[in-house]
C-alpha cells in the first residue's frame, strides 16, 4: 500500500518576553520600562528582557554587566519561577481546551497539532487568533504564533510578527517561504553552523536548496539530510504530548567569587539539594552527572560521569561531585557553578494518529 504523506495543521504559540511581561503585569510600575529579569548590574546573567530593552541590545543569556551597559536604566528584577510556572500552566489549560495534541517546549512556547481540534474549526488561523485573544483577556498577556504544516515552519512563522502578531505559512507558500529566509533565521541551525554554510556560499533557504544531499552530508553529517528536508518543508516530526525530558538542571551565579575547593563543594552540596527536589517533583532518576563551572572570566567546562544505578537524591549525587571536583586544580576564581542529570529511564512517547482535513 502506497504511503501518502499526511497534510497537519500546526500551530506554535510563543509567549512575548514571558517572564518580562510577568512582572510587568503583576507590577504596573514597571510597565513602559526596560527592564531585565536575573542578575545585578554587578553580577549574573540576564534571563529575558522586556521589548523596551531589547531596543538598547539587551537580550536573554547576556552577562548582566553588559545589559547595563548597553541600557543605563535597565532595571533588574529577581525573577519569580514559581509565579511563571503557574501562568505557564493556566495558559496550557487553555491549549487542551482545543487539542489534547500540546507540546510545551518550555515554559513559555508550546506546540499544537489542531489537525483534528475539540471546537470542531477548519481554519487554524482563525484557532489561533482565538487562542493568543483569550490568553490575553484571561491571562493578561500576549503572545505571537505561526501556522502551518509543520512544527519546524510554524516555529519560524511565529517569530515573523512579533510582538503580539501571527504568521500563517499554507501549504503552497512552504518553500518559498523558506527561499528567502536568511539560513541563521533557519529553527536549529546555530552561529558556528551558520558561518559555516555561509562560508560554503549558502546564506539563504534558496542557497541552501541548490545544494545537493551528498553535499550537505559530506559537509554536515547526518544533520545534512535534516537540512535537505527542512528547506523543501519536509519535516515528519509529530507533536508529542508526552515530550520526554533529556535533561534536569540547577545552577548558580554568585555575587562574590569561589576561590577554594571547599566553597565550591558547599555550594555544590546545596545544588545537589535542589536537584533532589526537581527531581523527586517529577519522579525521575538519572544516570548521568555532568558539573559545569564558569570562571571569573567568562570561560567555562563542563565534566560529566555516567554510572549503573540511577541518582534520585543528593546522597547520590554528592560522591559523584566530589569524585568530579577532586580531579580538577582550577586556579581561576569561579562565578557560576551547575548540576544536571540526564539518561533518565523514560519510554519514548507513542506517537498519535493524525486525520486530515482541509487546511
Amino acid at each position: 500500500m502506497e504511503n501518502q504523506l499526511e497534510e497537519r495543521k500546526i500551530i506554535h504559540i510563543d509567549m512575548d518576553a514571558f517572564y518580562a511581561s510577568v512582572e510587568q503585569m503583576d507590577n504596573p510600575g514597571l510597565k513602559g520600562k526596560p527592564i531585565a529579569v536575573g542578575g545585578t548590574k554587578q553580577r549574573g546573567v540576564v534571563a529575558a528582557a522586556s521589548y523596551e530593552a531589547r531596543k538598547f541590545g539587551v537580550k536573554s543569556a547576556m552577562p548582566s554587566a553588559t545589559a547595563a551597559r548597553l541600557c543605563p536604566d535597565l532595571i533588574f528584577v529577581r525573577p519569580r519561577f514559581d509565579r511563571y510556572q503557574e501562568i505557564s500552566l493556566q495558559i496550557r489549560a487553555i491549549f487542551h481546551e482545543y487539542t489534547d495534541l500540546v507540546e510545551p517546549l518550555s515554559l513559555d512556547e508550546a506546540f499544537l497539532d489542531v489537525t483534528s481540534n475539540k471546537k470542531g474549526l477548519k481554519s487554524a488561523t482563525l484557532l489561533a487568533q482565538e487562542i493568543r485573544q483569550r490568553i490575553l483577556k484571561e491571562v493578561g498577556l500576549t503572545a505571537s504564533a505561526g501556522i502551518s504544516i509543520n512544527k519546524f515552519t510554524a516555529k519560524i512563522a511565529s517569530d515573523v510578527n512579533k510582538p503580539n502578531g501571527q504568521l500563517t505559512v499554507p501549504p503552497a507558500e512552504v518553500e518559498s517561504f523558506l527561499e528567502k529566509l536568511p539560513v541563521d533565521r533557519f529553527f536549529g541551525i546555530g552561529k558556528v553552523t551558520a558561518t559555516k554554510m555561509k562560508e560554503l556560499g549558502v546564506r539563504t533557504g534558496k542557497d541552501l536548496k541548490k545544494k545537493s544531499l551528498a553535499f550537505l552530508i559530506q559537509h554536515f553529517g547526518k544533520s545534512g539530510r535534516q537540512y535537505y528536508n527542512i528547506v523543501r518543508g519536509v519535516q515528519h516530526s509529530a507533536v508529542k504530548p508526552n515530550r520526554e525530558r533529556k535533561s534536569l538542571a540547577v545552577e548558580h551565579t554568585y555575587g562574590s567569587d569561589l576561590h577554594s575547593k571547599r566553597a565550591v563543594l558547599e555550594k555544590l552540596e546545596r545544588i545537589a539539594s535542589e536537584l533532589e527536589t526537581r527531581l523527586e517533583k517529577r519522579q525521575l532518576g538519572g544516570k548521568t552527572l555532568t558539573l559545569k563551572i564558569k570562571f571569573s572570566d567568562f570561560t567555562q567546562i563542563t565534566r560529566s560521569y555516567t554510572r549503573e544505578l540511577e541518582m534520585r537524591i543528593a546522597a547520590d549525587i554528592m560522591p559523584v561531585v566530589e569524585e568530579l571536583v577532586a580531579g580538577n586544580d582550577w586556579e581561576k576564581p569561579i562565578r557560576l557553578l551547575g548540576l544536571s542529570l540526564s539518561k533518565f529511564a523514560t519510554d519514548d512517547p507513542k506517537e498519535e494518529t493524525q486525520l486530515t482535513i482541509q487546511f
